[in-house]
């Protein structure tokens, strides 16, 4: 892998990198992100006890949106036809709320920023809709676990050593 930031020229100007000559593979990339909250207010998420409707669908439905709309947001991200999108979120304990972004598509960049925009942008969706119940919600530990394909290959945070 190099240690160069690619996204600089060789003047250290900001740049969309040319992916033109690069190999497509299959290429996923899962990212998360963790909620805590009170435990009354994850009481009243999964029992759907919020004035707002269905805090956990609309959250999905955020993320995946947003994973598609990662290179309006992220200036130097390529627009990417994605085929896959998914978003769960899973009960951690009384406090905690986990949320996985898995993204995946057959093409010439890589999928990470748009695993931890829709995880980032679904959080967020979930304090938006809690925030009248529970202000103090921290969002957290968002972060990038795995991808596959590309020219650096895999990559797994399990398997970070710095």
């Amino acid at each position: 892998m190099s240690d160069s930031l690619t996204h600089l020229d060789q003047l250290g100007h900001a740049h969309m990198v040319d992916v033109s000559d690069k190999s497509s593979s299959k290429r996923t990339a899962t990212a998360r992100g963790v909620l805590t909250m009170k435990p009354d207010t994850l009481t009243k998420i999964l029992a759907g006890g919020l004035a707002k409707g269905d805090v956990l669908a609309t959250a999905r439905i955020a993320g995946i949106q947003a994973a598609k709309k990662t290179s309006d947001l992220i200036p130097l991200c390529h627009p990417l036809m994605l085929t896959k999108i998914s978003v769960d979120i899973t009960q951690l304990n009384e406090r905690q709320l986990e949320v996985l972004c898995t993204c995946a598509l057959s093409g010439k960049t890589g999928v990470e920023m748009e695993a931890l925009t829709g995880v980032s942008v679904a959080a967020l969706t979930l304090y938006d809709m809690c925030k009248a119940v529970d202000k103090g919600i921290v969002i957290e530990n968002v972060q990038l676990l795995q991808k596959t394909g590309g020219k650096s290959g895999d990559w797994s945070a399990t398997n970070e050593s710095d």
